[in-house]
């Protein structure tokens, strides 16, 4: 989480005073990206503080900001080392950088640039005008599976600690403490958990454009509920099934709820939604999710003693 670089101006190739001046995150994953997309080229790269966020999350938290650009570019001495007035925004940074506010309050026209790096070539060789295509954000399979590892790295730990609660509580019963009903239900109960968080995890983002609803929470919940039929479906027939419908009753709750709350991680990554519908979707969501997820994990807990 401090993979970043210090803000400041920096030189790609032989940039002379007339040469372009591109504005970047601090993230050092989004300079390197548009440092190595500028190869061959002289070029400005004003990097500003984002706390080592890349562009759209930065612009959407507020760090990505006019303030900060005008702080940049008096901190740089900008205007001393550059002839031009003219500054490329990455055009994701559209949402949190006012244009016209860092003309007025620094003399630098600012012109929003293409989405992606590797346009940004054939942006400077049209005179700075972008094509259509350059505007528009795709979100293809090749980009949601990318997000993927991401998601699993972060959710691994706490999965896992979970799945091993689930594994230790089901040896709970009337009689006390039996290791044999943790190996037996205890290991059932570990692998579904864990099988719900890697199925929603992977399959929301592949899945996404597909998924019914348009609130992420809700693309999540169908998920769920097929998981649910698919088990229910390969389970039901075999003997024991789900110990007893306190236990059943609990994993209808538990997998819409955390295949939900997983499908909603994937706000902050995706082209599919916005800043304040991210955050209102959040606010209802989550709080529903963690009911769900307390009345299913009562019941399980029930189901032991019954």
């Amino acid at each position: 989480m401090q993979y970043q670089v210090a803000p400041g101006l920096y030189a790609v190739g032989s940039p002379a005073p007339d040469s372009p001046v591109l504005v970047s995150a601090n993230y050092k994953l989004s300079f390197d990206r548009l440092r190595s997309c500028l190869s061959g080229l002289d070029a400005w790269i004003m990097v500003v503080d984002t706390n080592g966020v890349n562009v759209w999350c930065s612009a959407g938290k507020g760090t990505f900001c006019a303030d900060e650009v005008v702080r940049r570019i008096e901190a740089v001495r900008l205007p001393e080392v550059v002839s031009s007035r003219k500054l490329i925004l990455p055009q994701l940074a559209a949402a949190g950088v006012a244009a016209h506010e860092v003309g007025k309050r620094s003399g630098f026209h600012a012109v929003f640039g293409p989405v992606r790096a590797e346009d940004v070539r054939a942006f400077l060789a049209a005179g700075m005008q972008a094509t259509p295509e350059m505007r528009e954000v795709r979100f293809p399979m090749g980009d949601r599976l990318a997000v993927i590892p991401v998601e699993l790295v972060q959710a691994a730990a706490k999965v896992v600690l979970v799945a091993a609660c689930f594994f230790l509580l089901a040896g709970l019963g009337r009689d006390g403490y039996s290791a044999s009903r943790a190996m037996d239900a205890g290991l059932f109960s570990a692998a579904l958990f864990l099988l719900v968080c890697l199925a929603s995890l992977t399959l929301a983002p592949l899945l996404l454009p597909w998924l019914p609803g348009r609130a992420f929470a809700i693309k999540g919940t169908w998920l769920g509920i097929g998981l649910l039929v698919a088990v229910t479906g390969y389970k039901w027939p075999l003997p024991g099934a789900f110990e007893n419908w306190f236990t059943f009753g609990a994993w209808c709750l538990i997998l819409p709820a955390v295949a939900s709350f997983a499908a909603i991680n994937f706000t902050g990554c995706t082209t599919f939604t916005s800043v304040s519908g991210a955050r209102r979707e959040v606010r209802v969501a989550v709080p529903i999710q963690a009911v769900l997820a307390g009345l299913g994990i009562v019941l399980w807990l029930v189901g032991r003693f019954v």
